[in-house]
């Protein structure tokens, strides 16, 4: 990696964060009695204002100001930490509270992404597959503090996990004064260009950027049902929750281990064909998780398609940072941080809409067949020359 510990620090602090906040106001919520129904609303309001000025705040960090977002993001999820844990006594707190945690963290998410395009601009698909890869460690690391402190009890206590959230976005917000700051020429070269100009490239660059976006969309979708929908198969098909979370260990552990090897590959293979081969593999893998096949196989498939999911958002970062012209870099990946946001919300709300007719089974076979067309798009959108 071609970026400083310290970043890398602050990745896995972020994702850790927001891997603990976010289940623990779902806990919060029950707790206070609110219909399971709306628990989805806190979902829906950490990614609603990141939806509204994700691409301003890439256009200020373009501008030269990625260490100010760094540091308001640190200080907004620590402030919103502390408004959660003491003042989230019904539903409308909860809402406002994880919205400016969502905020929060999408400053300090697109303040990370513009360093490592910047640090690591000779070799980016090393810097992001790292960087991704340490992310996914915090994902991963979240889930075992919620099991330390729950233990075997329905509800955690989510007084102490507040607290855990509020602490790690404390230590967040002292490792963000170890960051470098942006570089003078990206600086100038971001007051030169307008949201208009930032956004007005050549048809080429913008069929790209599309389908680099549509692809990271549509990948980091696939890995939400995935965690949520197969549970539910294993429900249906009476196979015992701890086998299903062995299961989704080893897709989280293919996942970050093709992170690790993502430089070999996209230098072997090339960008473009790995962005959509990889993306072919998984909707293949997916979809055959429908099939009623033996736990050994289903446990192949997963390693498959988590491996083959992994790729996708690292080299969508790539993609992009590659093709973005100068000084226009944040806003970008601001927007492809948007891309995401709406395919995470509005994607299982759709496909939740025909689970009662198609079956969970029929979940996986449709994400399945929306990987392969994400792929097929990816192939005719994506420039070969990246």
């Amino acid at each position: 990696m071609r970026a400083p510990a310290a970043l890398l620090c602050h990745a896995f602090l972020l994702q850790l964060a927001a891997y603990i906040v976010r289940p623990t106001s779902a806990y919060r919520a029950i707790e206070l009695g609110v219909n399971p129904q709306l628990v989805g609303l806190i979902a829906a309001s950490f990614a609603l204002i990141p939806l509204v000025v994700a691409v301003s705040i890439g256009r200020w960090n373009d501008r030269g100001h990625v260490k100010l977002s760094l540091v308001i993001g640190g200080v907004l999820m620590t402030g919103a930490g502390l408004g959660v844990h003491f003042w989230s006594d019904n539903l409308t707190s909860l809402l406002i509270w994880n919205a400016v945690i969502g905020l929060g963290h999408l400053l300090a998410i697109v303040g990370q992404q513009t360093l490592v395009a910047q640090l690591g601009r000779e070799k980016l698909d090393s810097a992001f597959g790292t960087y991704t890869f340490v992310g996914s460690l915090g994902q991963a690391a979240a889930p075992l503090v919620l099991a330390a402190v729950g233990g075997s009890a329905v509800l955690p206590d989510t007084g102490l996990l507040f607290a855990i959230y509020t602490s790690t976005c404390a230590i967040l917000l002292c490792v963000t004064g170890l960051l470098p700051s942006t570089r003078q020429a990206d600086r100038h070269l971001g007051h030169e260009h307008s949201l208009r100009s930032a956004l007005h490239v050549p048809k080429t660059t913008r069929r790209t950027m599309t389908g680099a976006m549509l692809l990271s969309m549509l990948v980091l979708a696939a890995v939400d049902l995935i965690q949520v929908y197969l549970p539910a198969l294993g429900v249906e098909r009476e196979i015992p929750s701890a086998t299903i979370g062995v299961l989704l260990a080893v897709r989280a552990a293919a996942t970050m281990a093709s992170r690790l090897g993502l430089a070999r590959l996209a230098t072997r293979v090339g960008r473009t064909r790995l962005a959509y081969g990889s993306t072919l593999v998984a909707g293949a893998a997916v979809a055959a998780l429908a099939a009623p096949v033996p736990i050994v196989v289903a446990g192949v498939l997963l390693a498959v398609a988590g491996f083959a999911l992994g790729i996708g958002q690292p080299l969508s970062m790539s993609i992009v940072t590659a093709a973005a012209p100068a000084g226009t870099t944040s806003t970008w990946l601001a927007l492809r941080l948007s891309g995401n946001r709406v395919g995470q919300s509005v994607i299982p709300v759709v496909l939740s809409a025909f689970t009662g007719s198609i079956g969970t089974g029929g979940i996986f076979v449709i994400t399945g067949i929306g990987l392969l067309g994400t792929a097929a798009a990816a192939r005719i959108l994506i420039a070969d020359d990246l």
